[in-house]
């Protein structure tokens, strides 16, 4: 009488512990498959050179490890998704509103009030690291010429924002559209370094694989974890 010996792991059983594109989309599968080959396998083993039981326990435990994992990958997906769905209704709820992210940019808007009286304005943020006793801000075109400087005298730490009517040194007005801008500060002797911000009004909000975005009018895009402040 011929026996079959299988002391040794059948390859569709280590196809079934390290995982496949069928297998690791589906847990239970991976079980039911690992118990039938087991079972199979020890049904059909050489009754006078069985499986070594540390055999056995290590294949155990190969099979719970891989459940394991694919129960954690499970609960990170669905926490992942849960969490972009919160995040995307939170920003929605932002559409309307002016941030401050980091950028150096000034977008000069014109608006025209309920009496048509209009008016040209840009605002621009600074995230200062200490208090700081002067400051200036150079308002710069697509030329690359400065058109306004802004003294911004004694802040405190912090953020702060800093208010362009639009006027120029040369003492007219500059057109509406985007300008960028540099800073420099000192606390007495000391210079200190500014995070730049910028100020736009949120229009819309994207979600993807890099998690959500908000459409800033007249600056594009930023991410949502950017923002400094909401106005």
């Amino acid at each position: 009488m011929s026996t079959i010996q299988t002391n040794t792991v059948p390859t569709s059983l280590m196809t079934t512990m390290n995982g496949t594109p069928s297998t690791t989309n589906s847990i239970q599968s991976a079980q039911n498959q690992f118990m039938t080959l087991l079972t199979t396998q020890m049904k059909n083993q050489d009754p006078l050179n069985p499986m070594d039981n540390a055999q056995v326990t290590s294949q155990l435990a190969q099979l719970s490890t891989v459940t394991g994992i694919n129960q954690v990958n499970a609960s990170i997906n669905a926490m992942n998704s849960n969490f972009q769905a919160s995040q995307s209704l939170q920003a929605a709820n932002m559409i309307g509103h002016g941030v401050l992210v980091p950028g150096n940019s000034v977008a000069l808007t014109t608006t025209t009030n309920a009496s048509g009286v209009s008016s040209t304005a840009g605002v621009l943020g600074l995230n200062l690291p200490q208090n700081i006793t002067s400051g200036k801000v150079s308002i710069t075109n697509a030329a690359g010429q400065v058109v306004k400087t802004i003294d911004l005298g004694s802040m405190s730490q912090g953020v702060q924002t800093v208010s362009w009517d639009g006027s120029t040194d040369a003492g007219g007005a500059a057109p509406a559209g985007t300008y960028s801008y540099s800073v420099t500060a000192a606390s007495g002797a000391s210079a200190v370094t500014p995070t730049k911000l910028e100020f736009g009004m949120v229009s819309s909000v994207s979600s993807g694989s890099q998690g959500v975005t908000l459409n800033l009018a007249n600056l594009g895009a930023a991410a949502m974890s950017s923002v400094v402040q909401i106005f």
